[in-house]
């Protein structure tokens, strides 16, 4: 029993490590203006989720999280706040092949906007340096 709860309690990991990706997916361009070499990170991060989207596929961590479900003796997602709460933001019901390619163009939108917002930020300190160094003060 105790070896089913632990393999569960993977799963439920699994589906949290699954939210964080997505979600840095959507925002994690908005952290580029701090953090511009997360740019390496993200970049790969965010074709992967369009990817995904625009492909019709499925991450691999989805068939993982239910392998682990099964191995545990869990075959549903009821239960505890990850599966009421976390799951259906992860796997809606409705996902077809059109929702899928809003949702990847929802991904290249967010990014696209976060990124002109970081090359603005960029180019402003950039100018903001030179002015400096210009004017002697640098």
């Amino acid at each position: 029993m105790k070896a089913e709860m632990a393999v569960i309690l993977l799963a439920d990991a699994l589906v949290i490590l699954h939210l964080a990706f997505v979600a840095f997916v959507m925002g994690g361009g908005f952290l580029l203006s701090r953090w511009p070499k997360l740019a390496w990170l993200h970049l790969p991060s965010a074709a992967w989720g369009a990817y995904i989207e625009f492909s019709g596929g499925i991450c691999p961590l989805t068939p993982l999280e239910n392998r682990l479900r099964m191995l545990g003796g869990d075959g549903t997602y009821r239960g505890g706040f990850v599966e009421h709460y976390l799951l259906p933001i992860l796997y809606p019901e409705n996902l077809t092949s059109p929702v899928q390619l809003v949702l990847g163009a929802i991904v290249v939108g967010v990014n696209l906007t976060a990124y002109v917002l970081a090359c603005q930020v960029w180019r402003s300190r950039r100018e903001k340096g030179q002015a400096v160094r210009n004017n002697g003060l640098g």
